[in-house]
């Protein structure tokens, strides 16, 4: 790949959401704020994924069917390959919230406003 065909290239963000809804508004976000956007239903085929992909952002929902998010996250921050991708953990749970703060870079408590997460998006590139 060329220097000039890096540049134009969008960076890519990996979503990890069972929820549908939620898939779309996090993705349509994520495109807007230009990244290319990529989605996982569950946590077995996010780490499908993981092995194929180096994603630049990982927004990780905790409540995952087959494999948790938590479980996710630790296979991430073990991965050596991963580890410049920024974590943004997606939860309604605070608790689990506070608990998986320092390993994430970020924790967003659902819900999270469409704008809010444009923003944030634009601001990790």
């Amino acid at each position: 790949m060329t220097q000039a065909n890096k540049e134009q290239q969008k960076p890519l963000v990996l979503i990890v959401e069972d929820d549908p809804q939620l898939v779309t508004i996090f993705a349509t976000a994520m495109e807007m704020a230009g990244y290319e956007a990529i989605t996982a239903e569950d946590g077995r085929v996010a780490l499908d994924k993981l092995a194929a992909l180096t994603p630049d952002v990982i927004l990780l929902d905790v409540h995952l069917p087959l494999v948790s998010g938590d479980e996710l996250l630790r296979h991430i921050r073990a991965d050596a390959r991963l580890k410049d991708a920024r974590v943004i953990l997606s939860t309604a749970d605070s608790r689990i919230a506070a608990q998986l703060r320092e390993e994430a870079s970020l924790v967003l408590l659902k819900p999270v406003s469409f704008k809010e997460l444009i923003e944030l998006a634009s601001g990790l590139k």
